[in-house]
């Protein structure tokens, strides 16, 4: 079944995120600049192109505030704050304050399991998974952007872990067998995905019939205006590209998956400073003048 998104009273938050060698059953794909003010996206290599570099950028310099823009958990912008404080497995040297929720909190993993993180980072999720699924688990974590999967592989080696496997690649495109992991879970990063049908039709081709998905991400309500989803610096701070919420979870329908709902929801305030520097004084007027809630959702959805 599908709840009826019910937001909690409004709090101050956003996102995002966009991760010790790969494991021999995994095949390796591959895969960031500043940019100036309402650079419009033109097409999806475009869009990853921000993206790798911004993250790339996050990653080597430790700093999710790194660069220009409205960049995940940047400045007045913080979706996470202390949420991972308390959590077993919290690694800190991977916490690069890029997430939109906890998603292993409602992703109902347990030990011995195979689990995949999508857009894993640093490993801050990868990290936390391994301590649920011990020794007999395993846990591979995929991310688009180099500098983010080497300092994963860093971290996994500091830790002596030798069942964490980073891998490059894209999330169209996981570099994953069919049928071959029980739980899958990302932590803001499908809303920065171009095709995002295309994202959920390969969480449904690798997870093992009868596993499932748990997703926190960004969507929307309302209509964002056009200039806000074409500014490539809101769309890498999770804002230009969060799906409306029912097409999200149409979306996530399409793909096969049955038994959908929604375990957390909360509204994301942004700041107006937040977007001073990203967007012109007219659009800014037609952002505040919209419908438009961005909330941060955590979605499970299973494979029949």
């Amino acid at each position: 079944m599908t709840t009826t998104l019910a937001p909690e009273p409004q709090a101050t938050a956003a996102c995002c995120g966009p991760d010790c060698c790969a494991d021999d059953a995994v095949a390796t794909l591959e895969a960031p600049a500043e940019v100036s003010i309402e650079t419009p996206i033109e097409t999806a290599e475009s869009i990853k192109t921000t993206v790798r570099e911004k993250y790339a950028e996050i990653a080597v310099s430790g700093d999710s505030c790194c660069g220009t823009g409205s960049g995940c958990g940047c400045g007045d912008i913080d979706m996470i704050g202390d949420a991972y404080a308390d959590t077993e497995g919290y690694v800190a040297d991977a916490d690069l304050k890029l997430g939109c929720g906890v998603p292993t909190e409602y992703a109902n993993i347990h030990e011995g399991q195979t689990v995949l993180d999508l857009g894993s980072g640093a490993g801050l999720d990868a990290f936390v998974v391994r301590q649920i699924v011990g020794e007999t688990g395993r846990v591979f974590g995929v991310d688009m952007t180099p500098e983010m999967i080497g300092r994963a592989r860093e971290n996994t080696k500091k830790l002596g872990f030798d069942n964490v496997f980073f891998v490059e690649g894209d999330i169209e495109n996981l570099p994953l067998p069919d049928n071959s992991v029980d739980v899958v879970i990302s932590n803001c990063v499908l809303n920065l995905v171009p095709d995002k049908e295309q994202a959920f039709a390969e969480v449904f081709r690798v997870l093992r019939p009868g596993g499932h998905f748990c997703i926190s991400d960004v969507v929307s309500r309302g209509e964002i205006p056009a200039s806000v989803r074409q500014s490539v610096e809101l769309y890498v701070g999770c804002v230009g590209g969060a799906l409306d919420y029912d097409v999200y979870l149409g979306t996530v329908r399409s793909a096969g998956f049955a038994q959908i709902e929604t375990a957390q929801a909360r509204v994301i305030d942004i700041p107006d400073a937040a977007v001073e520097a990203v967007l012109s004084p007219t659009d800014r007027l037609a952002f505040a003048d919209s419908d438009a809630t961005l909330m941060s959702v955590t979605v499970i959805g299973h494979k029949p």
